[in-house]
């Protein structure tokens, strides 16, 4: 059961995914989460070094989608200066949303990553419905209120797998 729940990679943060280590992996599209996975819940925009992630991402031919159980107005709101297709109130880990991303994307299972900040949403949401998961460490040490309870139940499912060998988390401080 707690397998669910462990993501295929871990990595620091969105840049340390490349389109070359994903082309590399046979990866042509990246369904992505927003909130403490691309910027902080609270920042309203992208960054220039994510601008310049998503930039890159584009040349090289890799598709990205935002995929998030936040509100229209705050997913729309970041997305559309960017041009990146979005899916509000996803309803992770539930595989509504993954399905309808992949399908507007027009690839396959196999040929896509689901990335995220979140066991209990992101990772589970992705490897029920048969995803490659990327876990990235959150961009922000605080979290909206419902985040706040998901990150308790986390932390135990975490320190479960750092005592199996099967995580390497680096805690924030």
């Amino acid at each position: 059961m707690l397998k669910s729940f462990l993501p295929n990679k871990q990595v620091k943060d969105i840049f340390q995914i490349t389109p070359k280590d994903l082309k590399n992996q046979g990866i042509k599209a990246v369904i992505t989460d927003l909130d403490n996975t691309l910027v902080e819940w609270d920042r309203p925009n992208a960054t220039p070094k994510l601008t310049e992630w998503f930039k890159r991402m584009q040349e090289e031919g890799i598709l990205v989608t935002i995929v998030s159980n936040n509100n229209e107005a705050r997913v729309k709101a970041f997305s559309d200066p960017l041009g990146i297709p979005f899916i509000y109130k996803a309803r992770k880990p539930m595989g509504k949303a993954f399905s309808r991303a992949i399908k507007e994307m027009n690839v396959n299972k196999e040929e896509t990553v689901v990335v995220g900040d979140q066991l209990l949403t992101d990772i589970l949401g992705g490897n029920r419905n048969g995803f490659y998961t990327i876990l990235v460490i959150p961009v922000a040490q605080t979290d909206g209120f419902v985040t706040k309870f998901n990150r308790r139940v986390e932390r135990r499912i975490m320190s479960w797998f750092k005592r199996k060998g099967l995580l390497n988390w680096e805690e924030q401080s």
